[in-house]
């Protein structure tokens, strides 16, 4: 049941953005793409995110596959979605 409580909040705090690529950012937040090549889904996280351990980890993550030069320009994430939700649910 806490799981399922972690999960909705999750789900309220990070947004997916169903516009374009291109769209504004809100203040607070920032982008990250997550999942395969052509199946990657843009999410918006709250900035306060970047403190916490756990997404720091995948921030290091993405950093050894991708390094700071990345072609597309958007912060990827090396992870699918149900991880993605795992670790953010946690962070609630």
């Amino acid at each position: 049941m806490a799981f399922l409580r972690s999960f909705f909040a999750t789900k309220q705090i990070i947004r997916r953005s169903f516009t374009t690529e291109s769209s504004s950012t809100p203040k607070g937040f920032f982008a990250v793409y997550v999942g395969e090549n052509l199946k990657k889904k843009r999410f918006l996280v709250p900035v306060c995110y970047l403190n916490k351990p756990s997404f720091q980890a995948l921030l290091r993550k993405a950093e050894e596959e991708f390094g700071f030069d990345h072609p597309t320009g958007g912060l990827s994430l090396p992870c699918d979605e149900a991880f993605f939700f795992i670790v953010t649910s946690q962070i609630c």
